[in-house]
């Protein structure tokens, strides 16, 4: 998937969840990181607002 949280965790995680809504996705927030702290927070929070479980 990536670990750029805010460019490739993002887009691919949105992707995943569009084309699989059924299947629970998840993404480790200690496991990437952003462009800035602040750019990392927005996409995570971005995210978890579109069903995505941020662990």
């Amino acid at each position: 998937m990536g670990v750029c949280t805010d460019i490739c965790v993002i887009s691919n995680a949105m992707l995943l969840k569009a084309f699989f809504p059924e299947i629970p996705t998840s993404i480790k927030a200690d496991c990437c990181a952003g462009v800035t702290p602040e750019a990392s927070e927005t996409a995570l929070r971005a995210m978890k607002s579109c069903q995505i479980t941020v662990e």
